[in-house]
């Protein structure tokens, strides 16, 4: 893998694991044991707790310890300042995704939702139409046929 490639995993990491704190405080052992529960990979306990570190030098995550069975654990939590910052890419990265996954949509021509993949196709007087449903065909087909 290129240091490229590599730097940009490892900023997607750290994208993810402000996500995870943002759901609400977690210890460091719980961000790693979500993120691949979720991702389906490994991540590195060198790439969390400095991560952790630099974002609490930011006064963007605390932390407090609490017990949580027989051990003592950090728990992390964002300030308010990371809540508002983690809003901000979030949106960012909502409207880079759209912008990505708009060209792929289609619109069901009975209720006008926005289909991603799967969906139902039918032609109508010779025209092929989109829909999300069998249901919103017929009802489609239906209304048409009465104008």
């Amino acid at each position: 893998m290129s240091k490229q490639t590599s730097a940009f995993l490892q900023d997607f990491s750290r994208f993810y694991i402000l996500l995870i704190l943002y759901e609400g405080p977690c210890h460091g052992y719980g961000i790693i044991s979500k993120f691949r529960k979720r991702i389906g990979k490994d991540i590195s306990p060198s790439l969390v707790y400095p991560f952790l570190k630099q974002l609490e030098n930011e006064n963007l995550v605390k932390h407090e310890c609490k017990p949580l069975g027989a051990k003592e654990r950090k728990v992390f939590e964002l300030t308010k300042e990371g809540k508002e910052l983690c809003a901000n890419l979030f949106k960012r990265f909502s409207n880079l995704v759209s912008s990505v996954i708009a060209p792929t949509l289609s619109i069901c021509a009975n209720c006008g939702c926005k289909v991603f993949e799967g969906g139902h196709r039918e032609k109508i007087k010779g025209r092929e139409m989109a829909f999300c449903c069998v249901h919103c065909a017929h009802s489609y087909k239906k209304n048409h046929k009465a104008r």
